[in-house]
C-alpha cells in the first residue's frame, strides 16, 4: 500500500511538471503504405517488384510550417532481393481542405535502379491547411502514395 501511495505521488508530480513545462507547438507524422506487386519493362527487360516493400512519408513542423519532409521505400524479405525501382521519382503534392491541388514539387527522374529510393523536400510554409502527399513514380507510372492531413 505504501508503494502505491509513493507511485501515485510520483506520477502526480510528473504530470504537474509536464503540464507546466512550456513547449513549442510542433507536430509530426509518419505513415507507411505497402507497395503493391507490379511489373514494368526497362530496355526490353521485364522487372518485377514483389511484395515486402513499404513507402514511408515523414513530415515534421507546426501549423502550416513544414520543417522537414522525406519519403522513401524500405524493402524486406523477398522485396529486398528484387532489382529495385528503375526510372523512379518521388513527387510531393499539396492540396487544400477541398482537395484542390495547389502545389507540386516534382522530383528528378533517376535512371538508375535502386532498392531504396528516397527524397527529401525543402522546409516551407503552406498557404493553407489541407494535406501533404508523397508519390512514388516508377517508369512514368504512379505506383504508391502516402498522405498526411495538415490541420489547425
Amino acid at each position: 500500500m505504501q508503494y502505491a501511495a509513493r507511485l501515485t505521488t510520483a506520477l502526480t508530480a510528473a504530470g504537474a511538471l509536464v503540464l507546466t513545462t512550456p513547449t513549442g507547438a510542433h507536430a509530426g507524422a509518419v505513415g507507411s503504405t505497402p507497395v503493391q506487386t507490379f511489373e514494368y519493362s526497362v530496355g526490353g527487360v521485364t522487372m518485377k517488384v514483389p511484395t515486402g516493400c513499404m513507402f514511408t512519408h515523414i513530415i515534421k513542423g507546426g501549423g502550416r510550417r513544414i520543417t522537414y519532409q522525406n519519403a522513401g521505400v524500405d524493402c524486406a524479405f523477398v522485396g529486398a532481393m528484387s532489382s529495385g525501382f528503375c526510372n523512379w521519382r518521388i513527387d510531393f503534392t499539396y492540396a487544400d481542405s477541398d482537395n484542390q491541388l495547389y502545389r507540386t514539387s516534382r522530383g528528378r527522374t533517376h535512371s538508375e535502379c535502386r532498392i531504396d529510393p528516397m527524397r527529401g523536400n525543402s522546409p516551407q510554409t503552406l498557404p493553407r491547411y489541407g494535406k501533404a502527399c508523397a508519390h512514388l513514380h516508377v517508369n512514368g507510372v504512379r505506383r504508391v502514395s502516402q498522405c498526411h492531413h495538415i490541420t489547425k
